[in-house]
C-alpha cells in the first residue's frame, strides 16, 4: 500500500473513531468544541472522495473535483476562532501546546490553508499527478497537525 493511501486511510479512520467513540459530552454553554468539531467532519467530508481519486479509485470529474475543493477551502478558515482561551475545557482533545505554542499553531494553520489553495488551483487541471501531490501535502498537513496539537488517546472532543 502507497504511503500517502495509508495516511488518508489512518485520517478518515481516526475520523471514524472520533465520531463514533465521542462518551463525554460538551457542556459549555457556547460548544466551542461541539463546533469545531463539526467543521472537522465536514472537512473528511469534503477531503474523502478528492483522495479516493488521487489513489486511483474513483475517476477524476473535473467538476466534481473542484466542487469539492471549493468546499474544503471554504471551510478551511471556520474552525480556528473556536480555539481560543475558552475553547480549552474538558472533554477537548487538544493538546496544551494549543495555547503554550500558539504560534507554533498558528503557523501549522497557515500551512494547512496554503496547501488547500494549492489544491484548489490544481484541482480544474485534469494534471494528475499534480493533484494527487496537493492531495498528499493537505493530508500530511492534517497529520502533521494532529501529531503535534491533539491527543489522540484521550475520549471525547
Amino acid at each position: 500500500m502507497k504511503k500517502t493511501a495509508k495516511i488518508a486511510l489512518l485520517l478518515i479512520a481516526a475520523a471514524t473513531l472520533m465520531a463514533c467513540g465521542q462518551s463525554a459530552k460538551d457542556t459549555h454553554p457556547q460548544q466551542l468544541l461541539t463546533k469545531r468539531l463539526a467543521i472537522f467532519k465536514k472537512f473528511t467530508k469534503a477531503l474523502e472522495p478528492m483522495g479516493l481519486v488521487a489513489r486511483d479509485r474513483q475517476d477524476y470529474v473535473k467538476a466534481n473535483f473542484m466542487a469539492q475543493a471549493l468546499a474544503l477551502q471554504e471551510l478551511s478558515s471556520q474552525p480556528w476562532e473556536y480555539f481560543s482561551t475558552d475553547g480549552n475545557y474538558p472533554p477537548t482533545r487538544s493538546k496544551p501546546e494549543v495555547w503554550s505554542k500558539a504560534a507554533e499553531f498558528k503557523q501549522a494553520q497557515v500551512s494547512y490553508l496554503a496547501a488547500v489553495d494549492q489544491l484548489v488551483k490544481v484541482s480544474g487541471s485534469a494534471d494528475l499527478p499534480a493533484i494527487r501531490a496537493s492531495v498528499d501535502t493537505v493530508q500530511k498537513s492534517c497529520k502533521s497537525c494532529h501529531d503535534q496539537f491533539r491527543n489522540e488517546t484521550s475520549a471525547g472532543l
